[in-house]
């Protein structure tokens, strides 16, 4: 059963391994990915990224995904923490850790939740610079990023 979180508090990225990984002797391999903000985008610094989210929606989403990574690997963990609200560069915003007898499922499902996360989970992102605060457009990069999980009914 995995764990999801979406919250507004930072995370222990040490204790949420530990606590995939806790009781357990299967496990083989553990992945894990912690997004923080960037402090810049290449054309300019930013000041701060501001996350939005449904909550009736956003927590079911995430557990969608994770549940799809469950189905498509023989995982023994996996944990989703993603948090929302003003963060500023260098705070982390989103871990995945995902548990496996062997290393590669851990690896491929790991990838594939931060893909599926890029692209399918509803946040809305606003990043404030110089300029002002501008909403953050979906990146063509995590699209192509994501595609390739997709599997054909063919």
């Amino acid at each position: 059963m995995a764990t999801v979180r979406v919250q507004r508090e930072d995370f222990d990225p040490g204790g949420e391994i530990e606590a995939v990984s806790r009781d357990s002797t299967a496990i083989g391999g553990i992945a894990s990915f912690i997004g923080t903000v960037r402090g810049s985008d290449g054309d300019g610094v930013i000041h701060a990224l501001t996350l939005e989210h449904y909550p009736a929606m956003t927590g079911k989403v995430l557990e969608e995904i994770a549940a799809e990574a469950e189905r498509r690997w023989p995982l023994n963990g996996v944990t989703i923490i993603h948090r929302y609200g003003r963060l500023n560069p260098g705070e982390r915003i989103v871990l995945v850790v995902t548990a496996s007898a062997h290393r590669q499922a851990a690896f491929d499902a790991c990838a594939f939740l931060m893909d599926w996360l890029k692209t399918e989970a509803p946040f809305w992102k606003r990043e404030e610079n110089a300029s002002g605060a501008v909403w953050v457009d979906a990146r063509e990069s995590d699209d192509v990023a994501a595609k390739r999980w997709h599997v054909s009914d063919g």
